[in-house]
């Protein structure tokens, strides 16, 4: 008999078992990050049956494609504090029910995305979520340091996938808004796996700070965050944004790079963390920014 002090573990509901593979989070920055390319793909409103089946379309393929990243990482997933909670590695999910969870997942997005959308958009959404599900996850990530920069750019195509959404072609523009989130991906996941570098060590996968160690990783950190600031300001060069835009880059840059700073000087795993979790919100704010200069200024 248990002990009346004793904690009982409630047992995850099945349902939210597998809302977790979907990584909710991570889902609704990048459908978000679409929402925005579509809404500067066009200088009025976007459609409602394209703004709908965008956002339905690319969250179901977005969520087919963690659902196998958690399925190919489930061994990784056990050894980590931070992921092995997740029901893929626990093993309160079997493989097989996985695998037909992402595929009905995946053909839902890829038909909506079709209907309400089109083909180009569908099939980049596609190409998409399979080279983070495959190519970085099963490839890249276990075969280099480098995998978060080399496989950045499946992280940094939502935008470009919400502008295909709306003119069914991809322009400069579009590209613009990919570079920004390829170059701050790296400062933005480093900033993680500095101050969960054990659980990286414990995991076996090669990254950065376990690699070559924090100082090397804090300097790469700096690097990329000076790139980024310079690559927000391309979109006020190009004329696609205006003085709001700009002033509201040059502001959150600064923020950003203060952070980066303090933690070059003076690294610790508490400014780490509050460094990645500022990161999440300096994109989502320049992203805002974008949207604020394109439509009211």
């Amino acid at each position: 008999m248990s002990s009346p002090n004793s904690t009982a573990v409630v047992p995850m509901p099945r349902w939210r078992q597998y809302w977790v593979l979907t990584k909710p989070r991570v889902t609704q920055l990048a459908v978000f990050c679409a929402v925005i390319g579509m809404f500067l793909a066009t200088p009025g409103m976007v459609p409602y049956p394209i703004l709908l089946g965008g956002i339905v379309g690319i969250w179901l393929l977005a969520g087919a494609a963690f659902a196998m990243n958690c399925l190919i990482e489930q061994a990784v997933d056990a050894k980590m504090k931070r992921t092995s909670w997740r029901p893929s590695a626990t093993g309160e999910l079997k493989p097989i029910h996985i695998v037909i969870f992402s595929i009905i997942l995946g053909s839902l997005g890829m038909v909506i995305l079709w209907n309400f959308t089109n083909p180009l958009t569908m099939w980049l959404t596609a190409a998409t979520f399979v080279g983070y599900a495959v190519i970085y996850t099963w490839l890249l990530k276990p075969a280099t340091p480098q995998n978060i920069v080399i496989g950045g750019l499946s992280g940094a195509m939502p935008p470009a996938l919400g502008w295909a959404a709306v003119t069914n072609s991809l322009s400069a523009e579009a590209w613009l808004l990919v570079l920004i989130i390829f170059v701050w991906t790296p400062p933005h996941f480093w900033a993680l796996a500095l101050y969960r570098r054990d659980d990286y060590a414990q995991s076996g996968l090669p990254m950065l700070p376990v690699t070559h160690g924090e100082r090397f990783t804090l300097l790469n950190i700096l690097l990329y965050t000076l790139i980024l600031i310079a690559a927000t300001l391309l979109p006020y060069i190009y004329g696609m944004s205006g003085l709001v835009y700009l002033i509201a880059a040059v502001l959150l840059g600064f923020i950003f790079l203060t952070y980066v700073i303090a933690l070059f000087i003076s690294y610790s795993d508490a400014l780490a963390k509050r460094t990645f979790r500022f990161s999440i919100t300096y994109l989502s704010l320049l992203f805002a920014a974008l949207l604020i200069d394109h439509y009211f200024i």
